[in-house]
C-alpha cells in the first residue's frame, strides 16, 4: 500500500470510533442550502460556510464552474432534497487563471504525465505519448475571476431547470484571508424573481 492510502485508511479508522449519531443523519441538507465551489485544497468549506456534516450540499469542481454536471447536481439538490438557496464561490489564487484550453490541450498533446509551470509558463517534462482528446473538452477555464462568478450564477439562473424562486449568490473566497467577499453583479443577476 503507499503511504497516503495507509494514512487516509487510518484516519478513516480514527473518525469511525467517534462516528456516533451521524449515522442517523437525514438525507436532505438540514440549512437547505447548496455551494459550488473549486477543489482546490486550500477550500474548506465546511470551515469558511460554518457547516457541520449534514447541513448543505457543497459540489466541486475545478473552478467551481456552473459545468452541466454542477447544475445536474444543482437540480438533484433541489428538486429531490429540498435546498432552496444556492451558493457560487470562485476564490482567489485559482489555478484555473494559469492556463487556457489551448494551453492544456497542446501539454495533452505531448504527454499525459504531469507539467510544471514558472515564469515562462507550462512545460511538459514528460514522455509521450500524449492525446489529442484535450481538444474535445471545455475546461471551463478562467480569464477574470469577477466576471466568471457572474457568468455561473447567470448560467445556472438561465437555466430552464431552475426555478426562479431560488437565489443564487456570488462569491469569490480570499485564500489569504478566508474572507468571503461578494460579487454584487452575481448577486444581483441570481436575485430570485
Amino acid at each position: 500500500m503507499s503511504k497516503i492510502l495507509d494514512e487516509v485508511l487510518a484516519a478513516n479508522a480514527a473518525y469511525v470510533e467517534d462516528f456516533g449519531e451521524k449515522g442517523k443523519l437525514a438525507l436532505p441538507p438540514a440549512r437547505h442550502f447548496a455551494v459550488l465551489t473549486c477543489m482546490d485544497a486550500r477550500l474548506d468549506p465546511a470551515k469558511y460556510a460554518g457547516l457541520a456534516e449534514g447541513d448543505a450540499h457543497v459540489i466541486r469542481n475545478a473552478g467551481g464552474r456552473a459545468s452541466d454536471d454542477a447544475i445536474r447536481s444543482l437540480v438533484i439538490s433541489y428538486k429531490l432534497l429540498g435546498t432552496n438557496e444556492w451558493f457560487v464561490i470562485h476564490h482567489t489564487d485559482c489555478g484555473m487563471e494559469l492556463f487556457t484550453d489551448d494551453v492544456i490541450a497542446g501539454l495533452l498533446d505531448k504527454s499525459l504525465e504531469t507539467a510544471s509551470i514558472d515564469a515562462q509558463g507550462w512545460h511538459d517534462h514528460g514522455h509521450g505519448p500524449g492525446s489529442v482528446h484535450g481538444h474535445f473538452i471545455k475546461w471551463h477555464t478562467i480569464a477574470n475571476l469577477e466576471q466568471s462568478v457572474v457568468e455561473d450564477v447567470e448560467r445556472i439562473r438561465s437555466h430552464p431547470l431552475v426555478p426562479k424562486t431560488i437565489p443564487i449568490y456570488g462569491y469569490i473566497y480570499d485564500v489569504r484571508s478566508g474572507r468571503l467577499i461578494e460579487v454584487p453583479a452575481a448577486t444581483q443577476a441570481g436575485k430570485a424573481g
